[in-house]
């Protein structure tokens, strides 16, 4: 199809800052940046001048320095704005007016709503208490919490001194959180008593003890009620009431501790799937200044808009979402399932919170679709204007969805990135054509290539996305690397010099980008690379199948394909749904792609930030230990795959 689902208007197009940032480019330079293909050239051919212009469009308060970028030949080893002096809550929390910073609901549980001035407040409250109880510039503060209000305040408040936060969701289990924060230290750990989720409260409260134990240097435990008005903390050593930490401070200005661009700020973790996680530094200027790039840029974020992404404080979209408060947003924060009471709770918190943004995953949508509901009927969505979606490909089919039952006219931004660079990759212009399918754009200031297996860019040819330019939220590094031998082989191993983000990927003729899956989990039947969603996206389109997994099993010499399939409930695989299954995998792809076995299984395996896990299964095919099991949301399901007779011939 080379129609596009969507084109912005041309009163959209004039009024996007992405129009207002090439104005001032063009006049500043003077250069003729009139298409976004030109502005991403300049982004990449002078980054100096490009980062220094989004330094000054972004309103990054701090000393900026004379140098922009210094050894910028060097991946890594380049610095960016090496002389700069900030503090990455001093630009968070420039607005201090009686308008919402945060609109809050807990399920149908709690609602909740903080304003500028409120979160001020109880920032330099909680900033006060942090200094009382010892925290300085570097040391470390954990959050074992909720998607709640008071993360963010513990956030901001960490950020302020020039501390380091980092963070677990609740529905991590005590070995989840040990295996993380026991590596990296903290001095204080802020946990809430508990979490809501399918309408039912959770107990945090238990699990303390034990991590608190196996965390020795953790001398607070600051517990936020939230399950419970006044949750009983005998049993928890060193530990005090969220309202009684607070209580000895009156709030007053904030000494914003103003420290180098690559301070640390957040310490995010890697899945864990293939052993303990990886601890990744992230600094505080790279963090904001990516940020305030995809949101004002790529996502059209002004002040007075109301950012909403579902996520939980473990994935680094809660880190993502957070910064947009330096762009004069409000955060609308949602805790819960997402299906609780049913798939319609967030398009009801955005008709309701007036969202501007509306962000999620592929695998929501999917679902949604699934479910048979049509938003587009039930909710108004007037305010929202851009719909963004990540976590896994999103498939051509939900792009077909959402404009036909979600929003007619809305920006539809498929995102690609991740922890490890705590922002995008590849994402949205709203200044441009939405292709079903197909990632709109290259980030600005991202030399994002495709490579083959012989390391040469390709166009239109599926292979290696890379980054062959250093930009400014590469991580510092990682936790306890002091030779920096785990962050080399992370990322620069396979092409030196060259960041390998291990996506399979694909540049279009369009200069978008689709991404076909991870590499590592790459099928490789006969010698032929397959990436596992274009897969998953026709079998999902079998009515019967809610999800499916494929891995490669190693049989007789060769790989061959193994697709694992939930069904929807009292839906059984028999003969006359594989042949379905398979006629629509050969009809739409290839007999190449078609799997040798399909097997039904009750549940498949995810992440927390439910991103199927199909490494954990290739191992429990392959009779191999699973080594973070903790890291899993679901990690019982893996004993499904664990010597079925199908896989025996």
């Amino acid at each position: 199809m080379d129609t596009p689902l969507w084109e912005p208007s041309r009163e959209r197009v004039e009024r996007a800052q992405m129009t207002r940032f090439r104005q001032i480019v063009e006049s500043r330079w003077d250069v003729s940046v009139s298409s976004y293909q030109d502005l991403h050239r300049f982004s990449i051919d002078h980054p100096d001048d490009f980062w220094l212009m989004m330094w000054e469009f972004g309103g990054i308060v701090g000393d900026r320095g004379s140098t922009v970028v210094r050894d910028l030949d060097k991946m890594p080893g380049a610095r960016f704005f090496p002389d700069a002096r900030l503090n990455f809550a001093e630009n968070l929390l420039a607005r201090r007016d009686g308008e919402a910073a945060i609109v809050f609901w807990g399920e149908d549980r709690v609602r909740r709503t903080m304003s500028h001035a409120e979160l001020y407040e109880s920032v330099s409250r909680c900033a006060q208490a942090l200094r009382a109880a010892g925290i300085s510039p570097g040391d470390r503060v954990a959050g074992y919490l909720p998607n709640l209000p008071e993360t963010i305040v513990a956030t901001l408040a960490a950020a302020s001194i020039g501390a380091v936060w980092s963070a677990a969701s609740p529905d991590f289990g005590p070995q989840g959180v040990i295996d993380r924060f026991s590596q990296i230290e903290p001095k204080v750990l802020v946990a809430a008593d508990g979490y809501f989720y399918g309408g039912k409260a959770h107990d945090c409260l238990s699990r303390l003890p034990a991590i608190v134990a196996a965390v020795p240097t953790v001398e607070r435990v600051v517990v936020v009620p939230y399950v419970r008005q006044a949750p009983a903390l005998d049993a928890v050593p060193r530990a005090v009431s969220w309202p009684a930490f607070l209580s000895a401070h009156a709030a007053g200005e904030i000494p914003f501790a103003r420290l180098p661009f690559d301070h640390p700020l957040y310490i995010l973790f890697s899945s864990g799937t293939t052993g303990r996680p990886k601890c990744i530094v992230h600094g505080a200027g790279g963090t904001l200044i990516q940020h305030l790039k995809e949101h004002q840029l790529h996502c059209d974020i002004r002040p007075g808009d109301r950012a909403f992404y579902y996520t939980t404080c473990g994935w680094m979209m809660w880190n993502w979402l957070v910064t947009a408060l330096s762009s004069g947003a409000t955060l609308l924060l949602y805790d819960g399932s997402p299906f609780h009471p049913d798939g319609n709770v967030l398009f009801d918190f955005a008709k309701a919170a007036g969202a501007t943004l509306f962000g999620t995953s592929a695998r929501f949508l999917a679902a949604v679709e699934k479910a048979g509901l049509a938003p587009i009927r039930t909710h108004s969505l007037a305010t929202v204007r851009t719909i963004t979606s990540t976590g896994s490909p999103l498939s051509p089919e939900s792009f077909d969805f959402v404009y036909r039952d979600i929003k007619h006219d809305v920006h539809l931004a498929s995102i690609s990135g991740g922890t490890d660079i705590v922002g995008c990759f590849v994402l949205g212009n709203p200044t441009g054509p939405v292709w079903r399918g197909e990632i709109q754009a290259r980030g600005l200031g991202m030399r994002v290539e495709v490579y083959d297996a012989q390391g040469r860019s390709v166009r239109e040819q599926k292979g290696e996305l890379v980054c062959t330019m250093p930009f400014p939220s590469m991580p510092v590094g990682f936790w306890n690397d002091p030779q920096e031998s785990k962050y080399h082989a992370a990322y620069f191993e396979r092409f030196p010099g060259v960041w390998h983000h291990g996506d399979y990927a694909e540049i279009t003729p369009h200069a978008g980008v689709v991404i076909h899956g991870r590499s590592d989990a790459v099928l490789n039947p006969g010698g032929v690379r397959i990436g596992t969603s274009e897969i998953y996206r026709q079998v999902e389109q079998v009515d019967a199948v809610v999800e499916c997994l494929a891995v490669g099993q190693q049989w007789q010499g060769d790989e061959r394909i193994v697709l694992f399939v939930r069904l929807r409930n009292g839906a059984t695989l028999d003969e006359s749904l594989s042949r379905t299954i398979a006629d629509q995998v050969r009809r739409n792809l290839s007999p190449r792609h078609v799997p040798a076995k399909i097997i039904q299984v009750a549940d498949l395996p995810r992440t927390k930030s439910n991103k199927l896990v199909e490494l954990a299964v290739r191992d429990v095919i392959h009779g191999r230990a699973v080594k973070n099991r903790e890291s899993l949301a679901n990690p019982e399901s893996l004993e499904l795959f664990r010597e079925l007779p199908e896989l025996r011939n």
